[in-house]
């Protein structure tokens, strides 16, 4: 069983699903080509898929173009289903930082052929996770500044006012598709600057009032 903690606390849950948001800061959309959605892109990656800060990446045989993409992590702490967006921040329990790992050039493959892709996304260790912060210690979710460096290099720099969709139309709309209980995460989706990891590739992502994760490429 895959678990994650809240700082500062005794609370840990039991990881359910994690339910992903693609495309859902418009430079990272311009950045692969992609069409603006009429709707979220979601998809899930397994309770599996997850690892713990300090881990080390292992990327897949089968890919030889393996993408970083920085996310704020929404840990759900209470049962949902059709949550109004005005009480959507209430069902969170805590705030993390987290990588969507993604195999693109598997990903692409899959896609060109109009076939799943979730081999590109859910691979074990595709989900570099840190522990959370309380969710009442954020006071505002959507004005975070959201950065990576790999190696030192800063590759990603953004903010979380620039989501397309806030954190609570994200909680809104997913759980009008799946029943959110506790455990579940949801990742808010990534700021441009996205590129290829390498072995031996030093990751750490920091977000504001939220905290940081570092990361290894084996």
């Amino acid at each position: 069983m895959h678990q994650v903690h809240i700082k500062k606390t005794q609370k840990s849950y039991n990881v359910g699903k994690i339910v992903c948001l693609g495309r859902n800061y418009l430079d990272h959309i311009r950045e692969l080509g992609n069409k603006v959605p009429d709707r979220a892109v979601i998809f899930c990656k397994p309770a599996s898929s997850l690892l713990a800060d300090g881990g080390a990446i292992k990327i897949p045989e089968y890919s030889d173009d393996c993408h970083h993409e920085l996310e704020l992590a929404l840990l759900i702490g209470k049962t949902g289903k059709h949550i109004p967006e005005s009480d959507a921040l209430s069902y969170l329990d805590g705030y993390g930082v987290a990588l969507d790992l993604t195999l693109r050039d598997v990903q692409s493959e899959l896609k060109g052929k109009g076939l799943p892709w979730e081999i590109a996304k859910g691979f074990d260790t595709s989900c570099p996770i840190s522990d959370f912060v309380p969710a009442q210690q954020v006071d505002n979710p959507n004005t975070l500044q959201i950065k990576l460096t790999i190696n030192g290099e800063v590759r990603q720099d953004g903010n979380t006012a620039q989501m397309m969709r806030s954190v609570e139309a994200i909680i809104a709309e997913v759980s009008t598709f799946y029943t959110l209980e506790p455990g579940d995460i949801i990742l808010t989706g990534t700021p441009a600057g996205v590129s290829r990891i390498e072995s031996g590739d030093i990751l750490e992502g920091t977000i504001e009032h939220v905290g940081s994760l570092k990361v290894s490429v084996a």
